[in-house]
């Protein structure tokens, strides 16, 4: 069951659903509104809790993107 992210076009309302259904209506829970925009989201990769060699590398560099965004690896 893929939780989607949405937001409102009428009020800017963040939202999210489980979605079982293509048919299912999504509606805005602040202004009941069905009009949304589908965002794009981050998922999380469950982990054991071991940090692989490539990551101590990354975090070493600055992280990801040699630390420009700003992320912390």
């Amino acid at each position: 069951m893929p939780i989607y992210e949405y937001i409102c076009n009428d009020c800017g309302e963040r939202y999210e659903r489980i979605v079982m259904s293509k048919t299912l209506v999504i509606a805005c829970p602040k202004c009941a509104s069905a009009k949304h925009t589908l965002q794009l989201s981050v998922f999380a990769a469950p982990s054991n809790g071991a940090k692989s060699s490539a990551s101590s590398n990354s975090a070493s560099t600055g992280g990801c993107c040699s630390g420009a965004c700003g992320c912390r690896h």
